[in-house]
């Protein structure tokens, strides 16, 4: 399972956002132009929980990106309230699982649905929050059917829906994506937050959750020194992943899509660390 584009096989790209606290307010011709100087012509888009979703602004992103040359596969829909402060508050913030927010963020998921189509982007991800470990708990239950509501829009629109990894184990991962039994349904992969939540080996989640991936992050971090902790990410290739382990594994199962840099800081840190990741990158594909 992998996104359809006619991009070169493991083509490095970037996750850049809308705006938020990862990205930078401007107008669209100014982010694109910012990622574009940086060697790269595909990626990510993250839409941030107060992004403009109104048809002017699908306009507005859609010429930016076609005058950029900057090609898109996936919009990340991120949501107003959630948190990574500690794992937590993320538990108690982000995504589906917190009740208060759940109607009010599945109608927002829509919303980035329609304006993803509108851009002419094949697939929609995010993260559906920290499950519950019981499938029988009301909230696992709730949100299993929530994400079949919205495969069911992506299908609509011409879309995949992808889960990010790192929250749940793989197994777990997997267990209710055999629940949800949409074929539209998949996985963003990325190794860092398997090890940034301690939930698992990346290159074993890699290997349980192969049938399944549309997409990938190319990230990197360090294990918890504390069990329920978070780990600290890192640039790419000074963590714990294996860079060079991960490339290999990704063509080992057959993964041809993007390689997608995501770096979880802003300014000028962030653009130096993603210019030697781009190079490290451009080495392992080879």
């Amino acid at each position: 399972m992998a996104i359809v584009t006619d991009l070169e096989p493991l083509q490095v790209g970037l996750m850049f956002w809308t705006g938020g606290d990862l990205g930078f307010e401007a107008a669209p011709g100014e982010i694109v132009e910012s990622v574009r100087s940086l060697g790269v012509s595909c990626g990510q888009i993250g839409v941030h929980g107060d992004a403009d979703l109104s048809e002017p602004s699908a306009r507005s992103w859609r010429s930016a990106l076609e005058r950029g040359g900057l090609r898109v596969v996936t919009a990340f829909t991120g949501f107003h309230g959630e948190s990574y402060a500690s794992i937590p508050i993320c538990a108690q913030t982000v995504g589906y699982v917190p009740r208060a927010s759940r109607e009010e963020r599945e109608r927002r998921t829509y919303a980035v649905s329609d304006f993803a189509r509108e851009l002419a982007i094949p697939g929609l991800a995010t993260h559906i929050g920290c499950l519950p470990h019981d499938p029988a708990d009301s909230d696992y239950v709730a949100v299993l059917e929530l994400v079949r509501r919205v495969c069911d829009r992506c299908a609509e629109n011409g879309q995949t829906f992808a889960l990010e990894t790192g929250q749940e184990p793989a197994p777990a991962l997997l267990e209710f994506l055999r629940a949800v039994d949409r074929p539209n349904l998949g996985i963003n992969f990325d190794p860092a937050n398997m090890i940034l939540y301690g939930s698992g080996e990346p290159l074993e989640a890699l290997d349980d959750l192969k049938d399944h991936i549309l997409t990938v992050h190319c990230k990197d971090g360090t294990w918890p020194e504390t069990p329920g902790e978070w780990g600290s990410e890192t640039p790419l290739g000074e963590g714990d992943v294996g860079m060079q382990e991960y490339v290999a594994a990704l063509k080992g199962i057959g993964y041809s899509g993007p390689l997608t840099i995501e770096r979880e800081i802003v300014g000028r840190e962030q653009r130096e660390d993603i210019r030697r990741a781009i190079a490290l990158l451009n080495g392992l594909r080879a």
